[in-house]
């Protein structure tokens, strides 16, 4: 009686364990999301959570759930902030052996968590799911591509798409592109949207870079979250624009390959990176 007595207490710890541990993880979530709005009023996107088979089942679910609003308020910004004009652009973040994706054709203001679709790796959509962005094809050949990165942002910027339509990639006018992780921000060939053909030319586009101009599109940014990939969407049309501008004044005059180098080289340590990767050697 005394061994069954300590198992079911046992058993009883063990759960309310699980129990505070899920509710831990869902305030989490809530904690990011609530400090994803920002002073303006708009909403800034927050650090992509990551998916992980040691979690109990309850934490995995809160933390899914933080991701597929993650992803919401990523879409959210990236409209807001003029980036990609109404229902236009997608965003993505790597989910286990897949992805979860913003669906097809449905404002970015209208969404629920639930709107956000799982997309496996082959392609495979749960039953009962939104149908996911006609562009998952891409998304999917990104993550396979650039195993290192985890996020997807696609949008139809105003100048990155002019300079796409105009067959022009980004070249280094300022020392900035190297932002992209290059020297320049290379422009992928046009292939209709939704398609294998198109998918092939982003993998080729961002096997060396995090992000590229697609012919007669627009432009596709990754980084390690969500947040990262945002902001370099933002950079990179920022840079478009201010190359628009360069190129109405006379042929541009661009930085030499050791220039960039020593660019990229700089980058490499730039603000936070050296600490982090002293940090990460020292684990």
């Amino acid at each position: 009686m005394a061994r069954k007595a300590k198992a079911n207490d046992d058993a009883d710890i063990d759960k309310s364990a699980r129990k505070k541990s899920a509710r831990r993880a869902a305030k989490s979530a809530a904690g990011r999301e609530k400090s994803s709005e920002r002073p303006d009023g708009r909403t800034a996107a927050v650090p992509t959570p990551v998916a992980s088979p040691s979690l109990s089942q309850s934490d995995a679910a809160a933390v899914e759930l933080a991701a597929r609003r993650a992803i919401i308020e990523t879409a959210r910004a990236m409209s807001a902030t003029g980036l990609s004009p109404g229902r236009s652009g997608n965003v993505s973040c790597r989910w286990g052996a897949g992805m979860l994706i913003t669906p097809s054709g449905m404002a970015y203001d209208l969404l629920t968590p639930s709107d956000i679709v799982f997309v496996g790796a082959g392609g495979e959509v749960p039953a009962k799911s939104r149908k996911p962005s006609s562009e998952w094809r891409f998304h999917l050949a990104a993550y396979v591509a650039r195993p290192d990165r985890g996020a997807v942002v696609h949008t139809h910027s105003l100048h990155a798409t002019v300079l796409a339509c105009a067959h022009q990639k980004i070249p280094a006018f300022h020392y900035m592109v190297a932002v992209a992780g290059g020297t320049d921000i290379p422009l992928v060939p046009y292939a209709t949207f939704g398609t294998e053909e198109l998918s092939k030319h982003v993998a080729k586009g961002l096997a060396k870079r995090d992000a590229c101009l697609m012919a007669n599109h627009g432009q596709i940014a990754i980084g390690k979250t969500l947040s990262q990939a945002l902001e370099l969407a933002a950079e990179v049309e920022v840079l478009a624009e201010q190359y628009v501008k360069v190129l109405s004044l006379g042929k541009p005059k661009l930085l030499g390959k050791s220039e960039m180098a020593e660019v990229l080289a700089r980058f490499a340590t730039y603000g936070q990176k050296a600490q982090d990767a002293e940090t990460a050697e020292l684990d």
